[in-house]
């Protein structure tokens, strides 16, 4: 037979293999040239698991663990592999993967009543990666799936399947195991070495994972306590609700309008009363004269700094808001990045000195000529009235840099209260399928920027890495230094993304490097049912800065 030709875009080079070869095989082939293990490909534009056949000439690219997909089929085969382990030990018990944090995942096991022993799981997953056993894609009727993971004490699953539109389900089989990941998985348990686990919070521990800035070497974990109590705080939320996973918000959303109605105005309600929480500390903290807004794209910062102002005006202050944006140093000045791009996200395109010196002249009570930039010429003037404000009038500061103590270095500590927002979904698909944040922010963000700034979801799916890093460098390192954090996520909004996003992502076809990562949002808001009762979104909440229909202005 032919031999097929198969072009690698990473390495930019071509050869042959016979047709019907593996893409594990051909992996193989050129693991050398990587420096992690490959774990998928991009085939034409698509991902594809290792274990496909290629019969075609075609053009490839591999998929390590420098990549997030690469590191999300890792993530999948471990937890897979803790799994076999647990029940390796301690029979058909439970085990939750609750949220990431930092480098590692908060897992739980439940079940039994003494405490597990992780060095023993820890030994028994290496047992399990030393033996290189096959991960066996199987597909089956989703109503076998049903009965399977019922009676297999994985009800989440189960309930999950229910809603499921597809006839048929792929679970995978390792051993003598079976579970189901959304996703792709890894051919085999070799190449997943690198973890390790430890003790977290009396009945939690920490999977601890390789990341895409460190692929061979499980880095240091550091810890988020902060963070941690948010996450928490909302997953408890979501048991008082009966809307921990994907599949119980579904069994809602199927039961009708009212159903649906009530667990929108107790999401929106949980909003308002923490939005009232904070006004409240703000309004105890004497002396404070500067709020600090910051948090990653798409959290709701502007909506929640318009509904603090409500919330502080009923607390009789009279606050006013002031932009990042005017800060801006001429577009000439603007630092650059690795690229030689103007790096707007850095906080040395801001005028510190200025930003420093004009809240404190405020704060002082003098009349200030505010900053003001003009983004068309790129240059920075000042406003033609002058700003003066009394003591019940403080000042909110909404950007990305809120956080950073050197944005407000020469004020007082005393005079800052600092929150970070961030949409920190705590809903998984089920017990083992987390929902990651990124991607409900990325979902939020798709629908807005088409609505209100004419991109394309190709658009900003593109943009969307620099994005990432930009919060990466200058958010996510000082979200610990909030005085409060506020979770922006709803319960029920992936439900109600999913019929905006859907047309905008379909529209990406597989001629785009972007289309993957198109693909895998589908198969992500699939899982929904959608919810219909748009009527009983409140105008003022987070949810109508994206979809539209706010009260307030931007």
């Amino acid at each position: 037979m032919k031999p097929i030709r198969v072009k690698v875009k990473n390495l930019n080079r071509e050869d042959f293999f016979p047709r019907g070869t593996s893409l594990a095989e051909i992996a193989k082939f050129y693991q050398e040239e990587f420096t992690s293990p490959i774990m998928a490909a991009r085939m034409n534009n698509a991902m594809a698991e290792l274990i496909k056949r290629v019969n075609e000439d075609v053009e490839i690219e591999f998929v390590d663990l420098r990549d997030t997909d690469g590191l999300r089929i890792y993530t999948r085969g471990i937890l897979f592999i803790l799994f076999m382990a647990v029940r390796q030990l301690y029979g058909k018990v439970k085990l939750y993967v609750h949220h990431s944090l930092g480098s590692g995942l908060v897992c739980e096991v439940s079940g039994i009543k003494e405490v597990i022993d992780l060095k023993a799981i820890e030994e028994e997953m290496k047992k399990i990666v030393e033996k290189d056993l096959p991960f066996i894609k199987e597909t089956i009727n989703k109503f076998e799936a049903i009965k399977l993971f019922s009676e297999d004490n994985q009800r989440e699953k189960a309930i999950l399947f229910k809603y499921r539109k597809k006839s048929t389900v792929n679970i995978y089989r390792c051993g003598e195991y079976f579970n189901y990941y959304y996703g792709y998985m890894p051919p085999s348990t070799g190449n997943l070495k690198w973890f390790e686990l430890f003790p977290y919070k009396q009945k939690y521990f920490i999977l601890n994972l390789p990341t895409t800035h460190s692929p061979t070497k499980v880095p240091e974990f550091s810890d988020r306590p902060k963070l941690a109590s948010v996450f928490m705080e909302h997953e408890n939320w979501g048991k008082i609700l009966g809307v921990k996973t994907v599949g119980e918000l579904n069994s809602i959303i199927a039961s009708g309008d009212a159903e649906i109605a009530e667990l929108i105005r107790i999401a929106e309600a949980l909003h308002e009363k923490k939005i009232a929480n904070i006004a409240d500390m703000i309004s105890r903290r004497k002396g404070t004269r500067l709020i600090l807004i910051a948090g990653p794209s798409s959290s709701g910062k502007t909506t929640f700094s318009k509904r603090l102002m409500l919330h502080l005006k009923v607390l009789g202050y009279r606050p006013i808001q002031i932009s990042l944006d005017d800060y801006f140093v001429d577009r000439e000045k603007t630092p650059r990045d690795e690229n030689g791009n103007y790096d707007f996200e850095s906080i040395h395109a801001l005028d510190l000195e200025l930003f420093n010196q004009q809240m404190n002249q405020l704060m002082e009570g003098k009349e200030v000529y505010l900053s003001s930039f003009n983004f068309k010429t790129g240059k920075r003037g000042f406003r033609e009235t002058p700003t003066k404000i009394d003591e019940d009038q403080p000042i909110i500061v909404e950007g990305i840099h809120g956080l950073n103590e050197l944005l407000s270095s020469s004020i007082t500590s005393e005079k800052k209260f600092k929150i970070y927002v961030s949409a920190l979904t705590q809903m998984n698909l089920d017990d083992m399928n987390r929902i990651p944040t990124t991607d409900v922010r990325l979902l939020r963000r798709i629908v807005r920027d088409y609505r209100y700034r004419g991109h394309s979801a190709l658009d900003t799916i593109r943009m969307w890495e620099s994005v990432r890093n930009g919060e990466e460098k200058y958010i996510f390192p000082y979200q610990e230094q909030a005085d409060v954090m506020f979770n922006s996520a709803l319960i029920y909004e992936l439900a109600v993304l999913k019929m905006f996003a859907e047309p905008l992502l379909l529209q990406i076809d597989n001629t785009k490097p972007e289309f993957s990562e198109a693909k895998r949002l589908l198969r992500f808001i699939d899982y929904f049912l959608p919810v219909t009762a748009m009527e009983e979104i409140p105008k003022t909440s987070i949810l109508r800065e994206f979809i539209g229909g706010s009260t307030f202005r931007y």
